[in-house]
């Protein structure tokens, strides 16, 4: 069982690219295909707490929804964002990379070198 988990969507090219660099050192990481197992609130929080930004970083501000719902509001609280995110699993970023306490959001994929070390 590996110590990694990538949530990641099989059409986004920089989740293909963070799966193939994690390959490429013989890595391979749980896969969680999020728009087909979306996390629940709790995990989103973790999620958060390990990448160690508020709700509104992990927005995908291109996806229609952003607007449709009013997630670009100043005001709009993590609890809201999160609530948006487990509605509509589209609006969460990817690829997040999660190793024990730590995760971050691989764009671009080298960034899952902050979790895995230098080649």
């Amino acid at each position: 069982m590996s110590d990694l988990t990538l949530y990641h969507n099989d059409a986004c090219s920089k989740c293909r690219a963070t799966a193939a660099l994690l390959a490429e050192r013989g890595l391979q990481p749980t896969m969680v295909e999020y728009l087909h197992t979306p996390p629940d609130a709790a995990t989103l929080r973790d999620l958060l707490g390990k990448l160690a930004i508020p709700a509104r970083d992990l927005l995908r501000k291109s996806e229609p929804e952003y607007s449709e719902l009013g997630l670009d509001d100043p005001a709009l609280s993590d609890e809201a964002a999160i609530a948006a995110m487990v509605e509509c699993p589209r609006l969460i970023e990817r690829p997040i990379l999660v190793r024990g306490d730590r995760a971050v959001i691989c764009r671009p994929p080298e960034r899952a070198l902050e979790l895995i070390g230098s080649p």
